[in-house]
């Protein structure tokens, strides 16, 4: 059972998280408190996070995996299954077997990586599918590039663990479409939605992001897998597509003034809507310089780790509450959505730590660690493993809640959006970012 918000923020608020005594009584900036915490991390990825995906993510029946699991634990089949979760489990589970090789994630990036190109891949058109129907038929077949490009992310990482050159070449592939067919020649960047056979939706309702050509959303993304395909692929074009988004990213994604993301725009960067997402923000900031690090160009890894410095001190000024936890939206006139998701929790740990990084400033630090702590105390399940995926800003847990087609439904703890990728690629990058802080400060 979940712990009670007053009870959990009590804890939380008295020190009761993951670090022993001594450990968090020390200077947290000193080799040993930084073992402590990547051993925090390391603890929660592959006793928590990763052994319930092992255990109840796979569908016997029709092969893949599930497509809705509830908070209760229910299982249902008969919703749409998603290659964006069948990608993002790739990914996970290919970098998990990357780093510890541990047959049991190969097994499992395996069973990913089959479903996702025996399934999801689309023979007539190519790319991938959106859903398909449990027997594997087609449900949206239209082109999401925010599906393609996670497409591109979990195959390139699964070539990064295996070698598999036939993972790769399908990498490549996706690429190719979405250059020949997504890409604004004109003003740079991608649109965000293309019908099946790869055409432009000019009034883009099939667009699962927003009523706008071109969002953050898809360009962060589009970012992350381009870097990790870049990692194993350094193609000369690949590399100036890769340039072209860091340096929009910089001059037109991210907002000089407010240091937010402008979330939707039109064709020529003008922004619509002034919403913030601070989950976003704080995510781009270290995806940012990392994409700048594989290009290797330091005076546009200088501009990139300025700008995520500029965007983590606005996050901590206006997107975290007094327990450590991301809000979820807000606008100039302060937060809209005081609800707090699992995955900005999972990305400020880590956004935060890449700001100390480059910084030195250890208040930095301190929020990496109120983040953390903050998760421990209101987002893991300590009946069923993995986290919660929603909680009131409170710490409360959400209750059932009425779909749009009229299901009754519980939180997910499976579901097309609700996946292991941002929890296990937060522990992964504290674990081994954590590791090298300590090695340094151990140092003379």
């Amino acid at each position: 059972m979940k712990i009670p918000a007053p009870l959990s923020l009590l804890l939380l608020a008295l020190g009761a998280a993951a670090l022993p005594l001594g450990a968090r009584a020390a200077d947290p900036a000193s080799a040993a408190s930084l073992r402590a915490y990547s051993a925090d991390a390391e603890r929660e990825l592959r006793s928590d996070i990763l052994p319930f995906w092992l255990k109840n993510a796979r569908d016997p029946v029709h092969g893949g995996f599930h497509s809705y699991i509830g908070e209760d634990m229910a299982v249902r089949d008969d919703l749409p299954h998603g290659a964006l979760l069948t990608s993002r489990i790739l990914w996970t589970f290919s970098a998990a077997y990357r780093l510890y090789h541990d047959p049991e994630y190969l097994e499992m990036a395996k069973v990913a990586y089959r479903d996702l190109v025996d399934r999801f891949v689309d023979r007539r058109d190519g790319g991938l599918f959106w859903t398909i129907t449990a027997d594997g038929r087609p449900d949206d077949a239209h082109k999401q590039i925010y599906g393609q490009v996670f497409g591109i992310y979990g195959l390139a990482e699964y070539y990064r663990a295996t070698g598999d050159a036939r993972a790769l070449e399908q990498a490549k592939a996706i690429y190719a479409l979405i250059e020949a067919h997504a890409h604004d020649a004109v003003n740079g960047g991608y649109y965000d939605s293309l019908t099946r056979d790869w055409r432009r939706d000019e009034a883009p309702k099939g667009n699962l992001l927003g009523e706008a050509p071109k969002s953050q959303n898809s360009h962060i993304h589009i970012l992350e897998g381009f870097t990790d395909l870049l990692r194993v692929w350094p193609d000369p074009g690949l590399r100036a597509r890769q340039r072209e988004l860091v340096e929009l990213t910089l001059h037109r994604i991210v907002d000089p003034k407010t240091h937010h993301l402008v979330l939707f725009m039109k064709d020529d960067w003008t922004p619509i809507g002034e919403d913030f997402s601070y989950g976003h923000d704080i995510e781009l900031s270290w995806l940012l310089v990392e994409a700048a690090e594989v290009l290797g160009d330091p005076a546009l890894l200088a501009q990139s780790k300025s700008v995520a410095l500029d965007i983590a001190r606005v996050t901590r000024a206006e997107g975290v509450d007094a327990d450590g936890g991301v809000y979820n939206e807000g606008n100039r006139g302060g937060v809209t959505n005081a609800n707090k998701d699992w995955w900005p929790q999972a990305e400020a740990a880590v956004g935060f730590l890449n700001a100390y990084q480059i910084s030195g400033d250890p208040r930095f630090l301190a929020d990496s660690r109120h983040s953390w702590d903050f998760i421990q105390a209101c987002f893991v399940d300590r009946a069923h493993g993995d986290w919660y995926e929603r909680v009131h800003r409170d710490g409360s847990a959400f209750t059932a809640f009425k779909a749009k087609d009229g299901r009754v439904l519980t939180s997910a703890k499976l579901s097309i959006w609700k996946c292991p990728y941002h929890n296990s690629r937060s522990c992964m990058e504290l674990v081994e970012r954590l590791r090298a802080l300590a090695e340094a400060a151990g140092r003379p």
